[in-house]
């Protein structure tokens, strides 16, 4: 055969094979069917390794989304309001230590079992031994009363502890088995799990068992797409939405509009509070410490001469905000605890009172022989944590501070964070995973290599007695004033740059979806990585897909 036509034959069977490969991406792509819908898996958390079980991970943890598949006590609305979903209403303990609920009478699994009591109870107790990361290490047992009533006992009050209820997808006990239901899950939530095809897509389709509001989509496949095949699968017409890369922010797509979802989506340096003692941390001896970091005119310097506009202009393409406290956008938020940025020649000042000068004209500063230098980490894999770093270091350069970018995996990471700054995020909207855990001291058996919360090891007994208050409060609500306070104390501490500043935050990312012209997707949620929170209320306004 002539090597000309074998070599075209080989071509055509490749272009067909990548058409092929390409189409299974999606499963039928001839599906016409208005009321299926195709769209990426939320909050850019890729494919579940553990599959679709709450008790692993699934829809709660580090970020927190509709599980789709289960039921949980409690849902958020479209501004992050708890509205009851199998709750019909709760009540807590005098001493704040017993939280009782209520539950509908009227639900089952898509095994055919009746939901009650037990169900939730065993769901709870399972996940607090479970591999997941939600911590549930307050709950001291989850019991049920009755079929409809079920106590959370706790160790100690957590004026926060409806979130773990909000989150945490509710599992059948007869038959559960941790190792195998990711894969086949049992929930009594809108929809259930159709096909899974690992690597590609999950295929979701209504449970006509469901208790709740009838949806318009009876078919949901969620695809894992890594992020740079995104925008080409939006330009292929057969994903109706997907979150997409800040690289496409400055793109459009015929058919499609580009929408802006708000979100506490925080990212900024963690910046290592404690000089270097020779201290390590308890499981693999990593160094913790940092005699630039440590020293607060550093950190109050970077916080005021940063230019935050600039960098949501450059590095978010606009959609996104500043921030300050890295909770701005809660509802504790606090006003005293942020300064006034893009400021350098005040954060020259600073430096120079604090002794940091650049005596030998390389243009960084020196004290005590001791350079104003470290380094900086980030995923090599995230193109906006790489670019937050890049532009962050640019503007050290004038106040005479070296930031040295290094990429590396999480794992390295890990062993780095409490020696040297890292490109983090905060992006959940409960205080005790936004406040508590992110500035509440670590004891040192406490500063493991396995632990993100606090990485920069912050330490303030004065903000600990805050925040511990916050946790004893009466209602969600009356903690905010403690979360508040935190940030700001009065007497020069707290979480935020205008106290100690142990964080460099810069701006808030909020997500970036590329939606079909014809989806509805009703009144955006203020909740980017759960943005379809309220996909029961969407719909498709033409009968063309």
């Amino acid at each position: 055969m002539d090597n000309k036509i074998k070599y075209a034959i080989i071509a055509v069977a490749v272009i067909l094979i990548a058409i092929i490969a390409a189409s299974s991406m999606f499963g039928n792509t001839s599906d016409n069917d208005p009321t299926h819908i195709v769209l990426t898996v939320p909050g850019h958390t890729g494919e579940p390794e553990t599959g679709f079980n709450p008790l692993t991970g699934w829809g709660n943890g580090h970020l927190n989304y509709n599980p789709l598949v289960q039921s949980t006590l409690f849902g958020s609305d479209e501004n992050g309001s708890f509205v009851n979903d199998l709750a019909t209403d709760y009540s807590i303990s005098d001493d704040r230590l017993t939280w009782t609920v209520h539950i509908r009478d009227d639900v089952k699994f898509t095994n055919g079992e009746k939901l009650t009591a037990n169900d939730v109870a065993f769901t709870f107790n399972e996940a607090k031994i479970s591999d997941g990361e939600l911590d549930l290490t307050n709950l001291e047992e989850a019991k049920a009363v009755d079929d409809k009533t079920v106590e959370f006992k706790l160790a100690k009050p957590q004026s926060t502890f409806i979130y773990d209820l909000r989150y945490v997808g509710i599992v059948p006990q007869k038959d559960y088995n941790n190792e195998t239901y990711g894969a086949n899950p049992v929930g009594s939530g809108p929809y259930k799990l159709k096909q899974w095809d690992k690597g590609q897509q999950a295929i979701f389709e209504y449970n006509e068992e469901y208790y709740g509001k009838e949806p318009y989509f009876k078919q949901i496949t969620m695809v894992f797409p890594e992020e740079d095949n995104i925008l080409q699968l939006v330009k292929s017409g057969q994903i109706d939405v997907a979150e997409v890369p800040i690289s496409a922010y400055n793109e459009t797509v015929e058919g499609y509009k580009l929408v802006e979802f708000e979100s506490p989506r925080a990212q900024g340096f963690s910046l290592p509070y404690l000089p270097d003692t020779g201290l390590k941390t308890a499981d693999a001896g990593s160094p913790i410490g940092n005699n630039v970091t440590s020293d607060p005119a550093i950190r109050k310097a970077l916080n005021i001469g940063i230019n935050r506009e600039e960098i949501v202009n450059s590095v978010y393409k606009g959609f996104g905000k500043v921030e300050y406290t890295g909770v701005d956008s809660l509802p504790f938020a606090n006003e005293q605890a942020k300064i006034t940025d893009n400021n350098p020649d005040e954060a020259k000042k600073i430096l120079e009172e604090a002794g940091w000068k650049d005596t030998d004209g390389d243009g960084i500063r020196e004290k005590d022989g001791l350079k104003a230098s470290f380094e900086v980490y980030y995923p090599p894999n995230k193109q906006d944590r790489q670019s937050l770093a890049t532009i962050i270091s640019e503007q050290a350069k004038d106040l005479g501070i070296e930031i040295v970018l290094q990429s590396a995996d999480w794992d390295t990471i890990y062993t780095k964070m409490y020696s040297q700054a890292v490109v983090m995020q905060q992006s959940s909207d409960n205080p005790y995973s936004a406040v508590y855990q992110q500035y509440h001291s670590k004891s040192a058996e406490e500063l493991v290599d396995s632990d993100y919360r606090n990485p920069n090891a912050y330490n303030s007994s004065e903000v600990d007695a805050i925040l511990e208050q916050g946790m004893n409060a009466g209602t969600l609500e009356d903690a905010y004033q403690y979360w508040s306070k935190a940030a700001y104390t009065g007497s020069g501490a707290g979480f935020g740059p205008n106290g100690d500043a142990p964080w460099l935050w810069a701006a808030d990312n909020h997500f970036g979806y590329f939606v079909k012209d014809d989806i509805n997707m009703g009144t955006i949620s203020k909740l980017g990585q759960d943005y379809y929170c309220n996909i029961l209320d969407w719909t498709r306004e033409s009968s063309s897909k």
